[in-house]
């Protein structure tokens, strides 16, 4: 027996959850980025109508986006959004490959990190505030190295914590190994 079914695609798009975004605050010394964003996929044509319906409210529509592929496994050339299409385009040795590029016609252009989908919370928050911080001359490359080192560090704590608790742990080395003599007089 064989079935046969008929594929349909369609450009209706799903209403995704508002992003999660944070932005340096208006007026404050420009950094290197300007802000943050935490995307739930890397599925950039379901992903990128949430952010530009945040972003378009406070700073004009975004016409033009620009990734690193690494990080994207599909890139549209264009994305429907509320009330307009995004041009998406790729770089990849010019663009931090944790670096999203949003331009407007009529407020210019804005630098945000990515932060991976898979990111934890309490990471997520520390990079979004890091990447918010108004004036920082660190790159969105630079701030996911530092989060992947506060990471492991904090991972290496932990194993040796549970090492510790199972017993483990090496006993302190003893000062004179037991019935050896210590000095010359001893023996």
């Amino acid at each position: 027996m064989t079935i046969t079914t008929e594929r349909t695609m369609t450009d209706e798009r799903v209403p995704s959850p508002p992003a999660r975004l944070s932005l340096t605050p208006e007026g404050a010394p420009p950094g290197l980025l300007d802000g943050a964003w935490w995307p739930r996929s890397r599925d950039l044509f379901r992903e990128l109508p949430a952010l530009t319906d945040r972003l378009d409210r406070c700073w004009g529509r975004i016409t033009h986006v620009t990734v690193n592929p690494t990080h994207w496994p599909v890139i549209p050339p264009k994305v429907p959004v509320t009330g307009h299409t995004v041009h998406v385009g790729w770089f990849t040795d010019e663009q931090d490959p944790h670096k999203l590029i949003l331009l407007s016609y009529s407020a210019g252009r804005w630098d945000l990190l990515v932060i991976p989908p898979e990111t934890s919370a309490a990471s997520a928050a520390r990079l979004m505030s890091a990447a918010a911080t108004p004036g920082s001359l660190l790159t969105a490359s630079r701030l996911m190295d530092d989060e992947d080192a506060i990471r492991d560090a904090t991972e290496d704590r932990g194993r040796e914590s549970e090492w510790d608790t199972e017993g483990g742990a090496e006993p302190p080395p003893l000062r004179h190994p037991i019935g050896l003599p210590t000095s010359a007089q001893e023996r």
